[in-house]
């Protein structure tokens, strides 16, 4: 059964974003032209497409007629820095909870709050405010435990990572699930080239998760995984997976009602997101594809 990917506040809202957002010091006929194809892209997408395959599509066009966009190099090495500043203190006081899967999901949910692309600023004073309070951040008690009961009997874990910065607290998370499994096989897979901050290899090297888990590139310019669109290894790890882990909203976007055995960990950062789960915004959320 197909499944729809896109939604009228999803069409609304990347307009709004992607329609002028062109170089100042283009002529009329120009803008025109860029914005009238925006348009096309937008009018021919199918309903079954993700909004980040759509967006993915105006990329390439901004890539055609401008050249590259916006670097996002400094900022997600500065998140980077800055997660990395913290992780010491964080891990320790995941180690020394009650419940250290449950507060790992915690520091991972408000690592999601490191995203450019659903939000025009980042503030790094709010991201610190949001960590000091991690343990306010409400977890589904019947999803969590399937998630510890999935990590124990698992042979293979996939985490499919979001944003820059997060990927430190995702590190945090994963060392958690060795500690509750420590022969199971993770495979992190990060984007295959720059996707406004989300991370990358060389992000991944960047943070050290590198050495906590095998790294695996997409191989896709699309934000999120799509199935039939990504690398035949990424594909695989998430084939092979016996559970996984999802950040973010890109990915949700792309993957939900796949039938795998996926847990989403992301915060709703839009209308759409707090609409869909009815929670006000930037509530975290633990879900299972099984219950979509």
């Amino acid at each position: 059964m197909e499944v729809t990917r896109l939604y009228p506040e999803c069409v609304s809202c990347l307009i709004k974003k992607q329609l002028t957002r062109y170089p100042e010091d283009i002529s009329d006929d120009v803008k025109m032209e860029y914005m009238q194809s925006v348009l096309r892209i937008v009018s021919e997408a199918d309903r079954t497409m993700s909004a980040p395959e759509v967006v993915s599509g105006i990329y390439a066009l901004q890539r055609s007629m401008f050249g590259s966009g916006r670097d996002y190099t400094d900022i997600k090495r500065y998140f980077n820095d800055l997660m990395l500043e913290l992780e010491d203190d964080i891990r320790t006081k995941a180690e020394r909870s009650e419940d250290p899967l449950l507060c790992a999901v915690q520091y991972s949910v408000i690592g999601n709050y490191i995203d450019f692309a659903a939000m025009e600023n980042v503030d790094e004073n709010e991201l610190k405010r949001l960590l000091s309070g991690s343990g306010d951040v409400r977890i589904d008690a019947k999803t969590l435990e399937a998630l510890r009961a999935d990590i124990k009997n698992a042979s293979r874990l996939a985490v499919l990572t979001d944003n820059c910065g997060e990927i430190v607290l995702d590190k945090i998370l994963i060392s958690v699930i060795k500690d509750i499994n420590p022969d199971i096989d993770v495979s992190v897979i990060v984007r295959g080239y720059p996707v406004i901050n989300d991370a990358t290899t060389e992000d991944a090297e960047q943070v050290g998760l590198d050495k906590a888990a095998r790294i695996i590139p997409n191989g896709s310019r699309i934000g999120g995984n799509v199935l039939h669109r990504i690398s035949a290894e990424a594909k695989g790890a998430i084939d092979n997976a016996d559970v996984i882990v999802s950040k973010g909203h890109a990915n949700f976007e792309t993957l939900y009602k796949c039938g795998k055995n996926i847990y989403y960990i992301f915060m709703c950062k839009c209308t759409l997101f707090s609409n869909r789960f009815n929670v006000p915004r930037f509530t975290g959320m633990l879900i299972n594809d099984s219950s979509l």
